[in-house]
């Protein structure tokens, strides 16, 4: 494990969205990808562990993980008992060229009674790694606001519309004698849908700002 110590604070912040799992045959043998984001170590740990304990009869959970970004981050891998270098190190890797940061990988192994010998261990575990890569959906690391408001009906339609132009998510709505919208914006688009907001219902709702996140994981187009 190691811990560089520099500024990332330019870098853009590219996280996995949600967990993504892939499984993947060599021979006889299964290889199950589990990659998720994680926050910490102590996150990449616990989630290390809830994989060990949902195939508790596997031969072998290899991991890896990168907690941080850029130039300064946390890598750790491990083989898990496959000979040295053919497991662990192949994963990290293609984490490392992936772009992500604050993600943690498992990979399970079934052993099916073939030996694949090192070159072809390699080869299994870079495939199953570059196979969970590329179906994560990514997010990036960004200030956001999250704002809630109040309109009549005859706006709902025409606000819907307005969310689609900026880059918002919407977190709740409830439909009552008006309809409420909590959502989520770009804290550097917030005053700019604001304005529009305003524009929109000539003044009569006024969106307010309830809470900041300095780093939240915001879906990637």
């Amino acid at each position: 494990m190691e811990k560089p110590n520099a500024n990332s604070s330019s870098v853009d912040k590219v996280v996995p969205y949600e967990p993504v799992s892939i499984e993947t045959r060599v021979v006889n043998s299964r290889f199950i990808a589990d990659l998720a984001p994680a926050k910490s170590v102590e996150e990449a740990r616990e989630f290390i562990a809830s994989i060990k304990k949902a195939h508790p009869n596997a031969t072998h959970h290899v991991p890896a993980f990168l907690i941080g970004f850029g130039n300064s981050v946390i890598a750790h891998s491990s083989d898990d008992r496959e000979p040295q270098g053919t497991a662990g190190r192949p994963a990290l890797t293609v984490l490392q060229g992936s772009g992500l940061g604050n993600v943690v990988l498992v990979i399970t192994r079934y052993f099916g009674g073939t030996k694949l010998g090192t070159g072809g261990l390699v080869r299994a575990y870079t495939e199953a790694a570059q196979l969970a890569v590329a179906k994560v959906r990514r997010a990036v690391l960004v200030p956001t606001a999250t704002a809630d408001m109040q309109l009549p009906y005859a706006l709902y339609d025409q606000m819907i519309k307005l969310t689609e132009r900026f880059p918002v998510e919407i977190l709740e709505t409830e439909f009552t004698e008006e309809v409420r919208l909590v959502l989520e914006i770009k804290e550097s688009e917030a005053e700019a849908f604001c304005e529009q907001v305003k524009e929109l219902s000539s003044g009569k709702v006024l969106p307010q700002i309830v809470s900041t996140d300095p780093e939240k994981a915001f879906l990637m187009d």
